[in-house]
């Protein structure tokens, strides 16, 4: 009898120190937590190229520089052919909105966009688009022409 006394002392033993181990919390994507994105000020992180043919340059772009593209975001001016480069930078391709003519538009990422863009304009930029939510969280963007004309972006996490 006292083997079996120790058996059911060391059954009760284990099972304690199986409840009293924590429990490993079950994760959920609703429990996940995206990684903090650390600023970077300045950096291009996203260029825009206005296309009087986007599929064709899609297609040029992806045979002559080997860039990858996931489905294309339907729009209310068309489609938007979008890449992503392992740096996590990337673009867009889209049709160019005449008078509008074919070219590209860098976006630098910034922390604050409203204050970025009337920063902007107090220094001598053209309004072109006024600080915008981009539909579906991506975050804000704004577009000046700076002196001489050249068209740049900024875009803003939410």
């Amino acid at each position: 009898m006292a083997k079996r006394s120790s058996t059911k002392r060391r059954t009760k033993t284990v099972a304690k120190k199986r409840s009293a181990a924590p429990r490993r919390k079950r994760v959920t994507a609703s429990s996940r937590k995206m990684p903090e994105r650390k600023l970077r000020p300045g950096v291009i992180t996203h260029t825009e190229l206005a296309s009087a043919n986007p599929p064709a340059t899609r297609a040029w772009c992806a045979k002559v520089l080997g860039w990858k593209f996931g489905e294309a975001m339907p729009t209310p001016g068309g489609p938007y052919h979008m890449w992503q480069f392992d740096n996590g930078t990337g673009g867009g391709i889209r049709a160019n909105n005449p008078p509008e003519v074919p070219g590209s538009i860098p976006y630098c990422e910034v922390a604050d966009i409203k204050a970025t863009y009337s920063k902007a304009i107090a220094a001598g930029a053209t309004a072109m688009l006024p600080p915008e939510e981009i539909p579906g969280g991506m975050g804000w963007i704004a577009i000046v022409a700076a002196p001489g004309g050249v068209a740049i972006g900024f875009w803003a996490m939410g």
